[in-house]
């Protein structure tokens, strides 16, 4: 454990106008224009700074202060979202993070899923007692966001109707099926409904499955929402997938096209 050493007049003012002109982390370029230092230089700065125990490396040229009442350089991230944003951007918060965002559902989870239109290498990630989950998406797919004031850093988040689809597309991103469902019908139930938008989204996205899905489980737990089945149903493409694919699935819902486990078969047509 690190413990954090003494700073000089001159150094903490340094330090102090870093701090006050960046948003929660700063790189080496920002630090060498801030101070008006060349790039080796502020780099030498910031090492300095790191080895006193002022500032915490969070990945290879980015950086966050440590708070003056830290008792050593062991710390976790006060806002793991700014430090997404910085690292990952484009990107915005999505899965089960934008859907505790939301109020969408009442699990707790430690992993903040991330989407990017970046390839990076590692999908799982951790800074700093922080875990990520990395997804990849196109640049196409990049809609549905809402801008979010962390302190004084805006990070984009899925909105209530993305945070949906996203589940729907991929339902690991809500943990999977049940916890989708669940995020489903409180979506639903919540003054962010917009089911028009929902099928506008899908139709942007353009993957087939995410009609089945949708469809199944509207048919399943709102069958009133006959607009929304109605839409889903025009939009069914050939061929059959899981409603989960990280399920095992044993029923054919024939109408829907999708293979759904034994249990979330009950007063569905299938085909065995």
């Amino acid at each position: 454990m690190q413990t954090i050493s003494g700073l000089g007049k001159g150094s903490r003012n340094r330090l102090a106008k870093v701090v006050r002109d960046t948003k929660g982390t700063f790189s080496v370029s920002q630090v060498s224009e801030i101070l008006q230092l060349p790039a080796d230089k502020a780099a030498k700065v910031l090492s300095r700074w790191m080895q006193q125990g002022w500032v915490s490396r969070v990945r290879r040229g980015l950086y966050i202060p440590i708070a003056l009442e830290a008792p050593s350089t062991d710390v976790v991230l006060d806002d793991p979202w700014i430090v997404a944003e910085r690292i990952f951007s484009p990107c915005y918060i999505g899965g089960w993070s934008a859907a505790e965002y939301w109020e969408l559902t009442e699990q707790i989870f430690r992993t903040i899923v991330i989407m990017t239109t970046l390839k990076p290498r590692n999908r799982r990630i951790v800074i700093k007692g922080s875990s990520f989950l990395v997804r990849t998406i196109p640049e196409k797919a990049f809609f549905g966001m809402s801008a979010v004031w962390r302190g004084q850093v805006k990070v984009n988040v899925s909105d209530p109707t993305r945070t949906v689809l996203d589940m729907l597309n991929d339902p690991t991103l809500g943990g999977g099926l049940r916890p989708v469902a669940d995020v489903f019908r409180n979506y639903l139930n919540s003054k962010n409904k917009d089911t028009s938008l929902l099928i506008q989204y899908a139709d942007n996205l353009g993957n087939g499955a995410v009609f089945k899905r949708l469809g199944f489980l509207a048919s399943r737990f709102t069958p009133a929402e006959e607009d929304l089945i109605s839409a889903c149903r025009s939009r069914l493409t050939k061929g059959n997938v899981k409603i989960d694919p990280a399920m095992p699935a044993d029923r054919l819902i024939t109408v829907w096209r999708l293979w759904v486990p034994a249990g979330w078969a009950k007063d569905s047509t299938i085909d065995q």
